[in-house]
């Protein structure tokens, strides 16, 4: 009976122990793509505040900012939600966090929402619950290019221009830092600026050409490409992020489990000993 025992105990000692390879070299790998990821985030992310800061220059320099793209210029009755997951599991509660905000969204609206799932959770998800999904994104969104997400945003802006939407939420996950993550709700159109004296200030004598109106056109589609290009590319950063938690996290339960089977091996093992010695003594007492 307790070699039985022992034998099970062992069983579970190699499969716990092959686990906590797998999930330590996960980590190690998650590791290895967060330094690179996080490099290509910073440098999205300086590119994307200097395109966000000239929209803004732009609305504070000028009266003649034609209206389409600002906020409170239209009803809202359709909204367009892009949604960035990644495409694989094993990153804590990195998906379910970001399906729940949109699910909270999408559960806010009277019209039939318009999707974008960028990942395969995202898509797996909606199509699940019967949502008709747009368009898709299915390779992981590390892999992404900005020329993908340009021909990804066209038809977004075509459709806002045509009324058959009338905002754009894209919801993702922000990097905080390599420990914190949080999932952000970000209103791509229509635009809302405020005024900042700041700049109006130290820039009275701009004049832009050909026109105030074909900038201001021509910059914001050049946004919500960008916007959608970072969102992406820190959505990627925070994955590799939670992973790497994940399977550390994994790796140290793995380990905290060998070594409690491993005493309970021990443990029965000098139980068997014990037992044996005892039928030793009893037995040469008998032939007394």
């Amino acid at each position: 009976m307790a070699s039985n025992s022992m034998q099970d105990i062992k069983r579970r000692i190699r499969s716990v122990n092959s686990t906590e390879h797998i999930t330590n070299a996960m980590k190690l790998v998650s590791a290895g793509k967060l330094r690179k990821a996080k490099a290509i985030f910073e440098k999205t992310n300086e590119n994307s505040h200097y395109i966000t800061h000239m929209i803004h220059e732009l609305f504070n320099n000028s009266k003649e900012i034609p209206e389409d793209y600002l906020a409170g210029n239209r009803e809202i009755k359709t909204t367009c939600y892009i949604v960035v997951t990644s495409c694989r599991g094993l990153c804590g509660g990195f998906n379910s966090n970001i399906l729940k905000e949109a699910q909270h969204d999408i559960d806010m609206d009277w019209e039939e929402p318009v999707i974008f799932a960028i990942g395969t959770k995202a898509k797996e998800y909606f199509e699940k619950r019967g949502y008709n999904i747009y368009s898709s994104y299915l390779a992981p969104p590390e892999n992404i290019s900005f020329l993908e997400t340009r021909e990804m945003s066209r038809p977004i802006i075509d459709m806002y221009n045509k009324g058959e939407i009338d905002e754009v939420v894209l919801i993702y996950t922000s990097f905080i830092s390599s420990m914190e993550q949080e999932v952000k709700n970000v209103t791509l159109l229509p635009v809302e600026i405020e005024n900042d004296m700041d700049i109006i200030q130290n820039n009275k004598d701009i004049e832009y050409e050909p026109s105030v109106e074909e900038v201001f056109n021509y910059l914001v589609p050049k946004y919500v490409e960008m916007m959608i290009y970072a969102a992406v590319v820190e959505s990627a950063t925070c994955e590799h992020a939670a992973r790497r938690i994940a399977m550390e996290n994994a790796t140290d339960n793995a380990r905290e489990m060998l070594g409690n089977l491993s005493l309970t091996y021990n443990r029965a093992r000098q139980s068997a000993i014990t037992d044996e010695i005892i039928e030793i003594v009893a037995g040469s007492e008998a032939q007394k």
